[in-house]
């Protein structure tokens, strides 16, 4: 910004240190708009700086440390006078700039940082100037960008809402900085209307109840990287998210119309939840930097405002379809249990009295995770409770046959039911849910167990992975069942699709099985040691996989060790037999006799 006239910032002895606020904020496309018209903007600044900027500044405690051709540094002895300071410029330079075009408009990013600095006559100098100068560059324009110690320090006593970019790598400056965007809406700027209508996001009228499953909103991606040709690879990135999302059955996902009707804002997501009716909102940024592009996401409870996930993805420009691609498959496979997980312990909470058949479905999840077979008797009655309120309940169905067939397979313990009545719940489950993905591959495990028919269930995982192919569960299922028809290539692709996308996923050690079994079917005995190790691990107790090392330790003619972990197979399931394992229904087909 192109001013006159800089001072001392309090008139502190030289070199002498102080707790500050810094505040740094630069025009954006400066040379551009001069090139434009340069006395135009010249006057529009001055104009912008007599009725906006400075009085701000003032009112507020700060000083003007230093002025250049497009840039403000000021310091404040209050970090609330700070932000408060920057927030009412944002907020009012559009206003008063008038409704212009955006290669027209004057926009400013400001950077905000609290630390020590040492004032040399109308300098200012230390690490901490340089923070909030290079935070200024991360930021959106007409936004702020604040480090996370002005972020802790606001957050809770001014109410205001913040978007995580992560801890960035900033030019010059030794360490990691965490960083967030501040909120702060134009007042006076309107979103269009999912119809194209001038009117706000939040239009009169009634707020939208809540849907019975977890609901969510994609937000348009904040372009924080200052070229506009990035707005497309940002719009067709979220697009891209909503159509992934919006194949999770059980999930309620707002259409691109209405989530778009934020683009070009920073709302509180609080109040997105309110106006769109959803519990979740997904919103994040994109940076474009020489050839490189990074993107920021995170996941929040907008009940809350409370943080679930948040996670950064970096690649080349080379091909942006192709990293648009690879940064759906994770955020959806990331944030997918995180919801799921979310909705559980929501369900948790409830009092039983005032469950419906969704709420008893969520309760009932946990059972597909446990070795305890009280927990999955239990888990099964909620499920059939959830049947009797709602008998066509698919779902429902589909958990009720996977549960019993964990009973069977996972903790040796007899199914509640005939395998005759399994299987034919099982095939009622298919007809009526040949479309939802879930059900299929629970139903695929199902028709392995009980079904012994491999073809069947290779045919329903399939279908699942074609209708969702970002789901962590289902492509651990598919591993398995790949896994028992002896396929090495389909397992292999699948274990590592598996655990590319969902790592810490707690039923990982599905995928590390489906590695034994493959290996043990190959009669690769060593190697199904190695995995069966890995497995157990993660689940101790998991009586399958201590199975399986009991039977590579004897086909390597290491029979102690055999013996060792028979006993601990037997502590697990006391009352397992030779003969009970051969008359179990067991999911192992044609190659049973390798396994007994």
């Amino acid at each position: 910004m192109s001013v006159s006239g800089t001072s001392n910032p309090t008139g502190r002895t030289q070199d002498r240190r102080k707790l500050i606020a810094i505040v740094y904020a630069d025009m954006v496309g400066y040379s551009r708009l001069i090139g434009q018209d340069d006395q135009g903007t010249l006057n529009r600044l001055r104009a912008l700086r007599r009725d906006v900027i400075d009085p701000a500044i003032e009112d507020r405690g700060g000083t003007i440390v230093q002025t250049g051709g497009d840039s403000l540094l000021i310091v404040f002895d209050s970090i609330d006078g700070a932000v408060r300071c920057a927030m009412h410029v944002q907020q009012q330079v559009p206003v008063h700039d008038g409704n212009r075009s955006p290669d027209h408009a004057i926009r400013f990013r400001v950077g905000i940082n609290i630390g020590d600095a040492i004032a040399d006559g109308s300098d200012l100098h230390g690490d901490s100037v340089n923070v909030a100068a290079r935070l200024q560059t991360e930021c959106p324009p007409g936004q702020i960008c604040v480090s996370r110690s002005v972020r802790d320090h606001v957050h809770g006593r001014l109410g205001l809402s913040f978007q995580s970019l992560g801890s960035l790598t900033l030019k010059n400056i030794a360490h990691p900085v965490e960083a967030f965007i501040l909120c702060c809406n134009p007042p006076s700027i309107t979103a269009p209307s999912a119809a194209g209508a001038g009117l706000t996001a939040n239009a009169a009228g009634p707020a939208p109840a809540l849907p019975d499953e977890p609901s969510l909103a994609v937000l348009p991606c904040q372009n924080i990287s200052g070229d506009p040709e990035q707005e497309y690879f940002a719009d067709g990135m979220v697009e891209e998210l909503i159509t992934a999302l919006s194949r999770v059955p059980w999930l309620f996902v707002i259409s691109r119309n209405s989530s778009f009707a934020y683009k070009g804002r920073l709302p509180d997501v609080r109040r997105v939840g309110q106006e769109l009716g959803v519990r979740y909102v997904l919103e994040g940024s994109v940076r474009k930097a020489a050839n490189r592009i990074r993107i920021t996401g995170q996941l929040i409870d907008a009940s809350t405002g409370s943080h679930i996930w948040a996670d950064r993805f970096e690649g080349e420009l080379a091909d942006v379809f192709d990293l648009q691609d690879q940064v759906t498959m994770g955020v959806v496979a990331a944030i997918e249990p995180k919801l799921r997980s979310m909705e559980i312990e929501r369900a948790r909470r409830k009092p039983t009295s005032s469950l419906r058949a969704y709420d008893l479905i969520l309760r009932a999840l946990p059972g597909l995770y446990t070795l305890d077979a009280d927990v999955i008797a239990e888990a099964i009655k909620a499920v059939d409770h959830a049947i009797q309120l709602d008998p066509e309940y698919t779902r429902a169905l589909a958990l009720k046959v996977r549960l019993q067939a964990r009973q069977v397979y996972t903790v040796g313990a007899s199914p509640q039911e005939s395998p005759a009545e399994i299987l034919r719940l099982t095939r009622l489950a298919i007809e009526k849910g040949r479309d939802d993905p879930e059900v299929l591959w629970m139903t695929a495990f199902v028709m392995l167990t009980f079904g012994r028919d491999l073809e069947s269930a290779t045919a329903l995982i399939d279908r699942s992975l074609s209708i969702n192919p970002h789901c962590a569960e289902a492509l651990a299922h598919a591993a398995m069942i790949y896994a028992f028809g002896g396929d090495h290539a389909a397992t292999i692709s699948l274990t590592d699709r598996a655990l590319r996308l969902n790592p810490l996923s707690r039923s990982v050690y599905n995928v590390y099985f489906a590695r034994s079994v493959l290996a043990l079917v190959e009669q690769d005995y060593a190697g199904c040691l190695d995995w069966t190790e890995r497995t157990l691990r993660e689940l101790p107790q998991f009586a399958p996989a201590l199975r399986y090392r009991a039977a590579s330790l004897g086909h390597l003619g290491r029979q102690d060790q055999a013996r060792d972990v028979l006993r601990k197979l037997l502590a697990v399931n006391p009352g397992l037999s030779l003969d009970g394992i051969r008359s179990t229904p067991s999911p192992l087909g044609a190659k049973s006799e390798v396994f007994a």
